[in-house]
């Protein structure tokens, strides 16, 4: 399961206190596999590059995608979900890149957060449920989350071709 951290869930309804797998980094260890993350209402161009450079590698590709569902409680609704992706990459809770094997290059397509990441999170049910029913856990939670954005962006500008 990739349950977010902090996030109301079946087996977890005072917040899933750990947090999810990182499946992208993950794949980058097998060193041929091509893997980009993506968010369609984030960057339409950079899901488009993303789909180009998968095709032309030579070996498995693998694209991850940040796909809001109706689980997610969102208060913008179904509709807005073009939206709620922009939001997700704007608040650093999903980052844009791409990652070559065949290059060793890595491309960090999101920009620094400019958004506070606990204002993405108030946006959907599955966090804002539990500033209602346990908020001492939300507050720990949602810090816990918000550093882990932090430290999620800097790994990944660290690795970054374009920001060596």
């Amino acid at each position: 399961k990739a349950t977010p951290l902090g996030a109301v869930a079946k087996f977890a309804s005072s917040g899933k206190k750990s947090p999810k797998k990182d499946l992208g980094s993950m794949l980058m260890t097998y060193g041929d596999v091509y893997v980009a993350q993506v968010a369609m209402g984030a960057s339409p161009e950079q899901l488009l590059k993303a789909f180009k450079e998968a095709m032309a590698h030579k070996g498995p590709s693998v694209i991850v995608a940040y796909t809001p569902c109706t689980a997610h409680g969102m208060k913008c609704g179904m509709g807005g979900a073009q939206q709620e992706m922009k939001r997700a990459v704007q608040a650093g809770y999903w980052l844009l890149w791409r990652y070559d094997p065949e290059t060793g290059e890595m491309h960090l397509d999101s920009k620094k957060p400019d958004t506070p990441l606990e204002d993405f999170l108030d946006g959907e049910v599955r966090y804002n449920l539990l500033k209602r029913t346990f908020p001492e856990n939300a507050e720990e939670l949602f810090a816990k989350s918000s550093d882990r954005a932090k430290e999620r962006y800097e790994k990944f500008l660290g690795m970054s071709t374009d920001h060596k």
